[in-house]
């Protein structure tokens, strides 16, 4: 038997392997990423115990006692210590959880779908559409992300709602921007051209054509601004413009434990190293999950 003929009948019997996808491939390459797998399993960590929070056997955030007021970290039933009125620390950080990823990631979610819709329109629609989209959005460009939410919040009052409008609408003008310029990259390419031929509807081109080629971009961009928003949310409630007390929430316990820095400063760093914690986290996925769809890298 030739060589030729043996290395045909080898290739015939080796197995058939299915070539990966693109999200196939940006899965794989972001598992093999140790920072950004170590980064979502923490998120992940905190998540699960703020979902879980009434099923771990803590003690009530809401009760305190004047007589256990800022004990130390490593007190005997208190492992974190308690606040400034005397309520377990541990307890108030795990529930604080709760409010502080709800203002933290809604309002980036919202934000994802107004911005996206937006900028898809005047990417792809242009001219006169284009100029009314992008000349509305410049004008919240004038100014600064925390004045914004500031101004914005201090107009709506206090409250959970009205924090989660406010940052909702700082962050709808950075997402169309990059909406926008993504979606004018991928207009002229050849597939447009062709569902355009074919006499499919604007509609039809942006929802089933364009919307997964800029999909993608677009969610990395926003995944970056959770870090910025769990900022801007802590020190919304921080100002007293977010969450109202006795609500636990990183931010407000933030506010309120200010006064013990000298007198506790381990517990009265807990809060802010929580929200440290998960910022860094969301910044540091971002990044890797940017790498894995940069997969001509």
């Amino acid at each position: 038997m030739s060589v030729t003929a043996t290395s045909d009948a080898a290739l015939e019997a080796a197995p058939i392997e299915k070539a990966r996808g693109y999200w196939a491939t940006v899965a794989r390459r972001l598992s093999r990423d140790k920072v950004s797998m170590a980064c979502a399993a923490i998120l992940l960590l905190i998540v699960l115990a703020a979902i879980f929070a009434p099923w771990l056997g803590l003690a009530d955030p809401y009760q305190g006692s004047m007589i256990r007021r800022l004990r130390p970290i490593g007190t005997p039933n208190y492992p974190l210590g308690t606040d400034e009125l005397g309520r377990d620390m541990l307890s108030r950080l795990v529930y604080g959880g709760r409010l502080s990823l709800l203002i933290g990631i809604l309002p980036v979610i919202l934000a994802f779908g107004i911005g996206t819709s937006l900028g898809l329109l005047a990417g792809y629609l242009g001219g006169k559409v284009n100029t009314l989209i992008m000349r509305t959005i410049d004008v919240f460009y004038a100014f600064p992300s925390v004045l914004l939410a500031i101004a914005i919040s201090g107009v709506l009052g206090a409250g959970i709602v009205n924090s989660i409008v406010s940052l909702t609408v700082v962050f709808v003008p950075q997402i169309t921007r990059v909406a926008e310029s993504v979606t004018t990259s991928v207009r002229s390419l050849d597939f447009v051209d062709a569902a355009r031929a074919s006499g499919a509807s604007a509609f039809t081109i942006m929802r089933v054509h364009m919307l997964g080629n800029v999909l993608g971009p677009i969610f990395v961009y926003a995944t970056g601004l959770i870090s910025v928003s769990m900022i801007l949310a802590a020190g919304l409630s921080f100002l007293g413009l977010g969450t109202r007390p006795p609500e636990p929430e990183w931010g407000l316990m933030l506010n309120t434990l200010r006064t013990a820095i000298y007198v506790n400063p381990g517990v009265a760093a807990l809060p802010g190293v929580m929200i440290f914690a998960v910022s860094i986290c969301f910044n540091m996925l971002s990044d890797g999950l940017r790498s894995a769809m940069d997969i001509r890298n």
